[in-house]
């Protein structure tokens, strides 16, 4: 196994699927001699030739139509939406065509198609550059939609997307990209779509998240344990679609819940897990499930931006409500 960051482990998922199929291709706005903006390409274009990897224009739309077509053709392609706040140019690309290739097909054709972009607040991005909108893309049936929260976990879920048949919108925060390494297993490996990964084991509350939260929710368990309360800590992985079985599972051991999300409260991923609870396991609860959530405000200047964001403590506050509930 080798120490990476989860920009490295980017990079080598596709490397490893660059190797291994040969319809697959990757393509965007300088990730080519440059490497993208965030060096998740670097090399790979000097390792498999400009025919594999390869720049674009700087217009999303037309990155999503070549996807499209490409996909059409028996190819593979992995475009990179450069900052996924760009990605209403793109959203009749992967919402309009993509994800209803199959169905309107019967079949006959499929978008293996897998978006890359990276997104997420705490670099201090311009306006555009952070914004949460991965509650936008899970209400659009047809697509899939992955958030890593660690090196090892990047690497299997890409690996699993680009090979999927379906199109997948595989977003990376930005702010996890070098903060830490991790052991990640050499060569190839897949981590499946739409598996949840309990981080923390618990037993007095479930705190379901995904993303960077998923940092900030085990800091606030590991806060909790010196009082006495034991928190699980479910990574959701997916967040289109969610793994419902395991966070049941939580709640009916724990009896109580939170969710955390980086995006605005009514941003969808949150709420959509509440309902399910609330649908599944109701009479399980001991207390109401609450949120965690940025305010339902646009995306805070820099300058501002870590009073906007929610953090550990804000996590912690609130699982002390339900837990005294």
């Amino acid at each position: 196994m080798a120490q990476m960051t989860m920009i490295q482990a980017i990079t080598d998922a596709m490397r490893v699927e660059l190797k291994n199929d040969p319809n697959v291709l990757v393509f965007g706005e300088d990730v080519g001699v440059n490497g993208g903006v965030f060096r998740a390409t670097e090399g790979l274009q000097k390792e498999f030739g400009e025919d594999r990897v390869f720049d674009t224009p700087l217009a999303e739309s037309g990155i999503g139509g070549l996807a499209i077509g490409l996909s059409l053709q028996g190819f593979r392609p992995v475009p990179e939406i450069q900052f996924f706040g760009f990605v209403y140019e793109v959203m009749d690309s992967i919402s309009g065509q993509a994800a209803r290739l199959r169905y309107r097909t019967g079949g006959k054709f499929n978008a293996p198609i897998t978006f890359r972009s990276p997104f997420g607040g705490g670099v201090h991005t311009p306006d555009m550059h952070a914004d949460s909108l991965e509650g936008l893309m899970a209400q659009q049936p047809g697509v899939k939609v992955v958030i890593p929260s660690t090196p090892y976990d990047a690497k299997g879920l890409l690996i699993a997307s680009i090979r999927d048949n379906d199109p997948v919108v595989f977003l990376e925060h930005m702010k996890l990209y070098r903060s830490f390494r991790q052991e990640v297993p050499e060569g190839e490996y897949t981590i499946p779509l739409g598996k949840a990964d309990v981080k923390r084991e618990g037993t007095d509350i479930s705190i379901i998240t995904y993303g960077a939260m998923v940092h900030e929710s085990l800091k606030a368990a590991e806060e909790l344990a010196k009082e006495g309360y034991s928190a699980e800590v479910i990574d959701l992985r997916t967040v289109s679609p969610i793994d419902i079985e395991t966070i049941i599972a939580s709640v009916e051991k724990t009896g109580r819940a939170i969710v955390v999300q980086e995006a605005q409260k009514q941003a969808g991923v949150g709420a959509n897990v509440v309902a399910e609870i609330n649908d599944r396991a109701i009479l399980s609860l001991e207390a109401p499930v609450l949120r965690v959530t940025a305010p339902d405000t646009i995306f805070a200047f820099p300058q501002a931006e870590a009073a906007w964001l929610p953090n550990y403590k804000d996590v912690i506050e609130t699982a002390k409500k339900v837990l005294s509930f």
